[in-house]
Parts: C-alpha cells; sequence; structure tokens
C-alpha cells in the first residue's frame, strides 16, 4: 500500500457522502493504490452505517472502516487509525472537509524533496468567529514559548508523515494524546504547507468551547513544565507579600496607634487562599495524568473492522 488517510468521525452523517466523493477524487488522481480508513468514534448517528456501506462498495480505493467500542476522543480515535494503516505514506485528515484533501498532491510532492512530515499551516480561517480566531492565535503562541518542545503555531493534526516516522510514533504509549505534538517531538526532516482553512462543509463542530479549553490544557500538561515552575513562583510571592505585610503590621504597631481592620485581614486571607488553591490545582492535573497513565489501560477498544474477514 502506497498511501493511507486515516479520518477519525464523529456523528458525520450529514457530510460524509460529500467527504467520501472528495476522498476518492483526490485518491483517484494520485495514481497509486490508496486505502481511506474511517474510524468511527462512538456515533450515535448513521455514520458508522454509511462507513459499512461505503466499505462494501469500494472499487478501485480500499475503504476501511473501524468502529471503536465507545467515544474515547479524537486523538485516540485518529491514533487508532494511524495503528491500523498500512501504507508507506499516510495522510491525517479531519472528517469536516475544513482541511481540503485537495492538497495531498501537492504534499506528496514536497514530501518527494527529502521531507519525512509536512503539515498543513493555516494562514487563514474562514469561517469562524474574531473569538476563536483570537484565542486560537494566542494558545498556539503560547504553547510554543512555554513548551520544550517546538511544536509549528498555526497548526492541527493535518499532515502527511513517512512510514519511518509513524512506526515511531505508534511506539509512544502515553494516555495524554497531543498528537500534533507528538510528531513535533519525533523530529526529523518537517516542512509547513500554507492553506487556507475552510468553513465546516455541514454539520456542527465536535469541539465546543469546553473540550477546546481542555484540549488546550492537555497541550500545556504533555509538552511543559512550566505550569509547575510557575506554582513555585506564586508560592515565593507569596511569602515575600507576607513578609511585606509583616513588616508593616510591627512597624504600625510599634510607631502609630493601628487598629487592626477586618478588610486587611479578608484581604490577606484571600489572597493566600487563591494561591495554594491555584498551586494545588495546577499538582492536581498533573498527578491527575500520572495515575492515568500508571493504570496502563489500552488507548482504545475496537468493536468492529470491516475488513477482519479478509486474509
Amino acid at each position: 500500500m502506497d498511501i493511507s488517510i486515516v479520518i477519525p468521525c464523529y456523528n458525520e452523517a450529514e457530510v460524509f457522502e460529500q467527504l467520501l466523493a472528495r476522498v476518492s477524487a483526490v485518491a483517484a488522481t494520485i495514481g497509486q493504490n490508496c486505502e481511506v480508513i474511517f474510524v468511527d468514534d462512538g456515533s450515535t448517528d448513521s455514520t458508522w452505517a454509511q462507513i459499512e456501506t461505503a466499505a462494501k462498495a469500494a472499487s478501485g480505493t480500499a475503504i476501511v472502516g473501524l468502529k471503536l467500542a465507545r467515544n474515547h476522543g479524537h486523538q485516540k480515535a485518529l491514533t487508532a487509525g494511524l495503528a491500523r494503516a498500512q501504507g508507506a505514506r499516510v495522510l491525517m485528515l479531519d472528517a469536516d472537509l475544513q482541511d481540503p484533501p485537495e492538497l495531498l498532491p501537492d504534499m506528496l510532492a514536497m514530501m518527494d524533496q527529502g521531507y519525512d512530515i509536512v503539515y498543513g499551516r493555516r494562514c487563514h480561517r474562514a469561517g469562524e468567529g474574531w473569538f476563536k480566531k483570537a484565542s486560537a492565535r494566542l494558545y498556539y503562541r503560547l504553547l510554543r514559548r512555554m513548551s520544550d518542545v517546538d511544536i509549528p503555531v498555526d497548526t492541527g493534526d493535518f499532515r502527511l508523515v513517512n512510514r519511518k516516522v509513524l512506526d515511531k510514533f505508534l511506539q509512544m504509549p502515553e494516555q495524554g494524546r497531543y498528537v500534533r505534538g507528538m510528531f513535533a517531538w519525533l523530529g526529523h526532516r518537517q516542512i509547513g504547507l500554507e492553506y487556507a482553512r475552510e468553513p465546516r462543509a455541514a454539520g456542527t463542530t465536535k469541539y465546543p468551547l469546553r473540550a477546546m479549553i481542555r484540549f488546550a490544557a492537555d497541550g500545556l500538561a504533555s509538552f511543559s513544565t512550566l505550569p509547575l515552575r510557575f506554582a513555585t513562583t506564586l508560592a515565593v510571592l507569596s511569602l515575600l507579600i507576607a513578609a511585606g505585610l509583616g513588616v508593616y503590621v510591627l512597624v504600625s504597631w510599634l510607631f502609630f496607634s493601628a487598629v487592626p481592620g477586618w478588610a486587611s485581614v479578608l484581604l490577606a486571607t484571600s489572597f493566600f487562599a487563591g494561591i495554594q488553591l491555584l498551586t494545588l490545582g495546577i499538582m492536581g492535573e498533573y498527578i491527575g495524568r500520572i495515575y492515568i497513565e500508571v493504570k496502563n489501560r489500552p488507548l482504545y477498544l475496537v468493536e468492529k473492522d470491516t475488513s477482519a474477514d479478509e486474509p
């Protein structure tokens, strides 16, 4: 197999026909043996039924469907598809078609120049509000500054990788999957391809604000220990402020007939309590990840595989 295209899907029944048509058209034009792997991440609509139908009716381009036992999340569903891929080169693509599959020939041409990873860099984001654009821009730059790994800004999981890199990626067992950061950590020769990100073709986003915040926290906690050092800095700062307040109280008691006020006591108590809770919260985020990792559970469970009967 020359090319594998891995597409995680979660409740994408509205966009699936268009997705299948565009991906199949691209696969037919590149003149290489291709397979398309759809990973159903516990959908509750007719996504899996459409994947099964497409797999049975496939001719030319092989279509494989994986149905996970439940919703494991986008990053683990993507990992399941990558583990199943047999191609010498593997393209990662989201089902919403915001990342155009038609860029595959350009990415292949860039990889032919000797690159191991070709990632898409978003130079324009159509169909997104100002808040999402601004927050995404700020987050990617903050992550790059805080991370111990050079993670390219304005990139997602839309990328083409070769088999050498993919095999190394599949050796990484961590539960907290932040795929774009994991590929950045692997190194090798990487290059970006700028493109305009399109609006979602159909359906609704599977990443509301709460999910985006959780995903952003995953990226920070997986590739940076700076929040822990920030907690230590806050602790030192609070001690300095406490020392300053102690000097203030002593001077007031010695030279001024100061009457203790409830406002200053409440302010100091609230400040230190806030610092302590924030520090405990940061530590708890990392301890929780350690707890999840040491259980060593499988990353995902596959319930069905449309190619299971094939030799």
